[in-house]
């Protein structure tokens, strides 16, 4: 397997929060020429190809711990430092009194911020049908983000992923639901998406009851959206000339060898 990955750069870590190494090979023709005193180990495959490989210095980083927005006015603790932060809500402010549009076949949809959302058909720009799936309900709004944990108030239940973070507004008290006799009502759900913003689905998840997502590409200032970026890290190995004798090169080599295991998501050294 290690003949295959030859010249090859091969990554491994076991989540986005470690760091995350790369395995470059390097030919007797072309060796790696550390520049410090990098740390060196012998390893060899299952062939008895034996390799030099120099581990790469890995500095201990400090990690920001965000505080959640509800019960800390949204401040980071960074060194012992505070550093006031805009709440989402500030951030997406500035399109206050905007209006934003998405057609889906025979309906088109409206969607005025901290307003309304309304489901329409159109025929020669006139307005022939309407349905009003929710008013914006700041109460109901407050309530439900108070209600919500440090992890599900800003992210989907579902995924860990930060591009699936979202912060939402309530919007009830819409035009009474046939089928249920009940208010419609939706829930927006923000998220940090580039480069405009756009409506970028609209879901009926229960009768009358929907979800709109709405890409603010201001909302990714805030760091509790932000895609964590692992640092990355690089062992090189040189090929060792397979007549290579030394006697203690082979006692190091004993018990030692360079092992891929792999899953169906990442690869990991050891």
């Amino acid at each position: 397997m290690m003949d295959r990955l030859y010249g090859l750069g091969v990554t491994f870590g076991r989540s986005s929060r470690e760091p995350k190494y790369k395995i470059e090979f390097h030919s007797t023709e072309s060796p790696f020429h550390p520049e410090n005193d990098l740390e060196s180990v012998m390893m060899s495959n299952k062939e008895g190809q034996s390799y030099m490989c120099f581990l790469p210095l890995v500095e201990e980083t400090k990690t920001v711990r965000s505080i959640s927005p509800q019960n800390s006015s949204n401040i980071l603790l960074e060194s012992d430092r505070r550093i006031k932060l805009k709440t989402p809500d500030e951030l997406i402010d500035v399109i206050k009194d905007k209006c934003f549009y998405r057609h889906e076949g025979w309906w088109s949809y409206e969607f005025c911020y901290q307003k309304h959302l309304r489901q329409l058909h159109l025929e020669d720009d006139k307005i022939v049908q309407e349905f009003v799936l929710g008013v914006f309900d700041p109460e109901v709004t407050a309530t439900f983000n108070q209600n919500q944990s440090d992890v599900s108030m800003v992210k989907d239940p579902r995924s860990k992923d930060a591009s699936q973070r979202y912060h939402a507004h309530q919007y009830t008290n819409g035009t009474i639901c046939d089928l249920t006799n009940q208010p419609r009502e939706t829930e927006v759900r923000f998220v940090c998406s580039e480069p405009v913003v756009i409506i970028s689905s609209i879901k009926e998840i229960s009768t009358c009851k929907y979800v709109v997502t709405l890409q603010c590409p201001m909302l990714c200032k805030h760091p509790m959206f932000q895609q964590e970026r692992p640092t990355w890290h690089t062992i090189h190995c040189n090929e060792m000339p397979r007549d290579v004798k030394d006697s203690s090169v082979e006692d190091s080599l004993k018990g030692t060898q360079i092992t891929i295991i792999t899953d169906d998501t990442e690869r990991y050294a050891t």
